[in-house]
């Protein structure tokens, strides 16, 4: 992308497709405190995306938030509290602070009563209008950084904040490109496959970016992935990082490693964030996350049994001295081979 703008796309062209719009100043969507409404998953990390962008740009008394149960998932999709009585709660979820829906689905139907998408989190809908607004987490990640800056207090540090800055632009789009594709959405394609060979297929590309995800985050010094800047890549990296000795290890079989175990400067830079820049702990919910990984996916884990480990769920004590750790590496031959495939850091 080679600019900080979003890529214009049709708000919504038809049943199959998602929301695109675009919150900006003259147009359609206008930024105004209070005209919007974010609906998330603690589980979810494209949802945590969102909701990430949006503490870190301070959008919390601008941006209301409902937030889903992290479990169970049915054929409408993720429910709020109360949906099966009174009794029927989830720590931490919230009912559906606009219409008091008892599914998500209630809320696509409400904006495209012929919807056959996805009913998704993160979802931002506007109350003016009454309709979805942007459910693709990618644009919304963008679109949160620079769509409400011109209600953000002129030279406050959250109006400054860009996530996505000129000089950065290409490795940025660089990284990206193989992170979602290898890390995020990697971790699904091992953990959702059907059989052993997608199954190894799936799990060697999510090893492969761990392995230059660690040399990055050293070659630049640290605190963050580029270096002294938080970026996009941070987020982007964060919330499958913060998810992955805790879920994805056990619950999609990627356990050719751990990150607090072979991967120590990605740990550092992991509990950096968590502890030391405010909004990563604020958006992390460890029990939402096992919980709805544990007991959603029933074809995965029947018995729905949530493992308690590992223990604790994040370590503290945080080493910012990068360069006096010695980078790790899972080194099975297929992944340093898919590895060799990967743009050199």
């Amino acid at each position: 992308m080679a600019s900080n703008q979003l890529e214009v796309k049709p708000l919504h062209s038809g049943p199959e497709d998602g929301w695109h719009g675009i919150v900006a100043p003259g147009s359609r969507f206008a930024p105004e405190s209070g005209r919007y409404h974010l609906y998330i998953g603690y589980f979810c990390p494209f949802a945590h995306r969102a909701n990430l962008v949006r503490v870190l740009k301070k959008l919390d008394s601008a941006i209301d938030i409902s937030v889903v149960k992290a479990y169970p998932k049915g054929e409408t999709g993720w429910s709020f509290p109360g949906a099966n009585g009174p009794d029927d709660t989830y720590e931490g979820s919230t009912p559906d602070k606009l219409f008091g829906s008892k599914y998500l689905n209630e809320l696509y139907f409400r904006a495209d009563k012929d919807y056959k998408g996805k009913y998704s989190v993160p979802l931002l809908w506007d109350t003016k209008e009454n309709t979805a607004v942007n459910n693709e987490s990618l644009e919304l990640l963008r679109l949160l950084q620079t769509g409400f800056n011109e209600i953000l207090p002129e030279g406050s540090p959250e109006r400054n904040l860009d996530l996505y800055p000129e000089h950065l632009r290409a490795k940025i789009d660089e990284v990206t490109k193989w992170m979602t594709r290898d890390f995020n959405s990697g971790v699904y394609k091992a953990g959702f496959a059907r059989d052993q060979e997608t199954y190894e297929k799936g799990v060697i590309p999510v090893f492969a970016a761990l392995n230059q995800l660690e040399l990055l985050i050293h070659k630049n010094g640290g605190p963050y992935v580029l270096g002294k800047e938080l970026t996009e890549l941070d987020i982007l990296a964060y919330v499958s990082a913060i998810r992955f000795d805790a879920a994805y290890v056990q619950h999609f079989k990627c356990n050719l490693g751990t990150i607090r175990g072979n991967y120590p400067v990605i740990h550092e830079w992991l509990k950096n964030l968590y502890w030391n820049v405010k909004g990563f702990r604020e958006t992390t919910k460890f029990k939402h996350i096992k919980e709805n990984y544990t007991k959603s996916h029933h074809d995965i884990n029947p018995l729905a049994i949530t493992p308690l480990g590992p223990f604790p769920d994040i370590e503290s004590g945080v080493n910012l001295d990068f360069n006096s750790i010695k980078p790790g590496a899972i080194s099975y031959p297929a992944v340093l081979q898919h590895q060799q495939t990967l743009p050199s850091v």
